[in-house]
């Protein structure tokens, strides 16, 4: 959170406690699906710059029309999702992926590259493009720079159970997902009813 790095097994959303799992793809198996393939063909249209990350006034504005299309309360900028008020200095290698539409800012992924992994932060796009599967894409594009550059894991963060605004997460497929299960101390293959399972006590 911030500059720091933190985990936890529960957020709070709309007065309610959910129960989130963490994910990871293992990238040295990862093939992409067809309907994967489609989506990155489909998206060829746009420009794809990966850099390393700067916070603009150009994002923040972007960042600000994705606040106004999603149902859940974010961070109320880029700069405060990635710092703290008194913290302007990153100990991370943060990296950002911009989507462009003949020049337009339209989406931005922004990823943290570590020793044999990358994470990824977050995800945001213009709300007026989203039947073009952006925040998909962004995993997809993330994946497939992480596996070209020979990483061992992709870290998309985590999903909340009952709670489907994060699912897109999942896009890279079930079949390749692994969950961290605290309750079994290890790294899982994805399971549906595994999740319910322990979500319910």
């Amino acid at each position: 959170m911030h500059q720091s790095i933190f985990t936890t097994n529960y957020i709070f959303l709309e007065d309610r406690s959910l129960r989130v799992f963490w994910l990871r793809y293992g990238l040295k198996t990862l093939q992409f699906s067809k309907k994967q393939q489609k989506l990155l063909q489909q998206n060829q249209r746009f420009e794809v710059i990966n850099k390393p990350a700067i916070i603009t006034e150009e994002l923040e504005e972007l960042y600000s029309l994705y606040k106004t299309a999603i149902l859940f309360e974010p961070a109320p900028s880029v700069k405060g999702w990635l710092f703290d008020e008194e913290e302007n200095r990153n100990i991370y290698d943060t990296h950002l992926i911009e989507i462009r539409d003949a020049g337009k800012l339209v989406a931005a992924g922004i990823y943290d590259k570590g020793s044999n992994s990358i994470a990824g932060i977050m995800n945001f796009y213009h709300p007026e493009y989203k039947k073009y599967s952006l925040g998909k894409y962004l995993v997809l594009l993330k994946a497939q720079f992480a596996k070209n550059a020979h990483y061992k894991y992709y870290y998309p963060g985590y999903i909340t159970h009952g709670y489907p605004a994060f699912d897109y997460k999942l896009f890279l497929g079930e079949q390749n997902t692994e969950m961290f299960i605290p309750e079994l101390n290890g790294w899982y293959r994805y399971n549906l009813d595994l999740i319910e399972d322990i979500s319910q006590k």
